[in-house]
């Protein structure tokens, strides 16, 4: 039974006068349990404890720390039964949708258990000395990296599971020895909390420092102030909105010591079709196109929200492909009524800006988000750059140029994108080559022929960008490499044998693929 406490690692938070309550967005219903916000000294308390557990799980071997995540793997399985059907009511997401993001969960954790386990992330690095160099002896040079100490990690409100308390972040820090204050989102607090009552019963049964795993609850702003400029806290992840990641950032910017804030603040995704793909198969693409869109009504960092093309032969065909996909979608419940309202807001900001809607968007709930189509020129486009923004819902904005110059000009005005994909046919290779570097310039990832929802958990993907698309475009937020944010690189000099962490001693006792004087291998 859910009780609407904060966890401090084992110890229940306290009853306050700042409560809040999750709402179905599908009916609007209140949901029970009441839940109460973290005071300020639950959030001290919260960080004490990891600080306190920071030493001791920082230094334990990766083993013991992929068995922590297996066993929460293996825990959110088994809670299965109630767990979906809690996500399913926060969220208004469908049932097969929560648990394809379980199993993503699962195999998350279960991914950087591998990782964690094998141990090559440390990425140690071994320089012999030379006391005989001259005119200077050279010093026995080891270096690698070692977990940061206590995080906060903030969940996000459209994957309840996937990024959410118990999400990818949470995942590679836990897997890089850091422990976590995690800070629920208040859309899916329920879901928050049995995950973490998950966790908690995997920390305790393998004799692990409580303070290893906390959750804070809080429906306004004023703990995730706390927590970032506590000085405990080493770095931050966060997914969600650019408000709400540039409010981290300023407040870890404020401490007298700054600290890292790795947030993924999504984009607008461009897509742009060249002409032998426009013309040849026009649209079905702008049939893929749309069908991704109106995925999860639209509320993905990924969600394809600005297609660029020429006109030419296929234009119509694709616009009129668009147009039809998207009509044809039904409106469904967004998270909360407060980001239906945002994109309702963001569709007629665009509207009032110049762009054209294709069809009259069907009258829907407050909480609806109704599929939206908006066309507009190049040029106006170019002078208006806030149509670049992402809205996050089920619409998308065409740009239509009038020749490959505006093309151009219009990919080379946006600013950072999580992705950036090149529909390409025959004939388009030497147009798609000069386009790459500018595309590649500008996202984390370059897409050819496909869409971008669908992020895979793999250990080559990168999912980030340049700024506004996230706050460090040179690491990722899922993938494998999300690991080495939690870490930071120590170089030990002629230190005795004895004395070095297990990665840099000489005989290699993890058997760990190293940098050894140049060279890689498992020495």
């Amino acid at each position: 039974m859910l009780q609407g406490l904060s966890l401090l690692g084992s110890e229940p938070g306290q009853r306050g006068s700042a409560t809040f309550q999750a709402v179905n967005p599908a009916t609007g219903e209140a949901l029970e349990p009441l839940f109460h916000s973290a005071t300020e000294a639950e959030v001290d308390r919260a960080v004490a404890l990891a600080q306190a557990a920071a030493p001791t799980f920082g230094a334990l071997p990766g083993s013991k720390r992929a068995a922590l995540l297996r066993a929460i793997a293996e825990g959110l399985e088994a809670a299965a039964p109630d767990l979906v059907p809690l996500a399913m009511t926060e969220s208004g997401l469908p049932e097969a949708r929560v648990r394809g993001e379980l199993g993503r969960t699962c195999f998350q954790l279960r991914l950087f258990a591998d990782v964690a386990e094998e141990g090559s992330w440390v990425e140690a690095r071994l320089d012999k000395g030379d006391p005989a160099r001259a005119p200077l002896p050279k010093p026995d040079l080891r270096s690698a990296l070692q977990p940061l100490g206590p995080v906060a990690v903030f969940g996000a409100s459209n994957f309840p599971l996937a990024f959410g308390a118990l999400g990818g972040d949470t995942a590679s820090a836990l897997a890089a020895g850091c422990p976590v204050v995690a800070k629920a989102h208040p859309l899916n607090p329920g879901t928050s909390e049995l995950v973490a009552r998950v966790t908690l019963r995997a920390i305790a049964a393998l004799g692990l420092p409580s303070g290893t795993f906390s959750l804070l609850f809080d429906g306004g702003h004023a703990v995730a102030a706390r927590l970032v400029r506590h000085p405990a806290i080493r770095a931050v992840g966060f997914t969600g909105s650019y408000r709400g990641g540039k409010a981290l950032l300023d407040h870890a910017a404020s401490r007298p010591e700054p600290i890292p804030v790795y947030a993924e603040m999504g984009s607008a995704n461009p897509l742009t079709v060249l002409p032998a793909a426009l013309s040849g198969r026009g649209e079905a693409i702008a049939k893929a196109i749309g069908a991704s869109v109106l995925n999860g009504v639209g509320q993905f960092c990924t969600c394809p929200g600005l297609v660029v093309a020429v006109k030419g032969p296929g234009f119509d065909a694709f616009r009129n492909g668009l147009a039809e996909t998207l009509s044809g979608g039904t409106s469904g419940p967004m998270l909360g009524e407060g980001i239906a309202r945002a994109y309702r807001e963001g569709r007629a900001e665009r509207e009032a800006a110049g762009a054209t809607l294709a069809f009259a968007p069907q009258g829907t709930s407050s909480r609806f988000g109704a599929p939206a189509l908006l066309e507009t020129s190049a040029r106006t486009f170019l002078a208006t750059p806030s149509m670049a923004e992402e809205v996050f819902g089920p619409l998308t904005l065409l740009v239509a140029c009038e020749d490959e110059e505006e093309r151009r000009a219009v990919l080379a005005s946006l600013s950072g994108q999580l992705t950036a994909t090149l529909w390409t046919g025959d004939g388009d290779e030497a147009l798609a080559a000069d386009l790459l570097p500018l595309l590649s310039a500008k996202a984390g990832r370059v897409l050819f022929n496909g869409v971008p929802t669908g992020v895979e958990v793999g250990h080559a993907m990168v999912h980030g960008g340049p700024w506004p698309a996230t706050s460090a475009p040179q690491t990722t937020s899922v993938g494998t490499r999300a690991i080495s944010r939690w870490a930071r690189p120590v170089c030990y000099q002629d230190t005795p044998e004895g004395l070095l962490p297990p990665p840099l001693r000489q005989d290699n006792p993890l058997g760990l693929w190293r940098l050894r004087d140049g060279v890689m291998g498992k020495h």
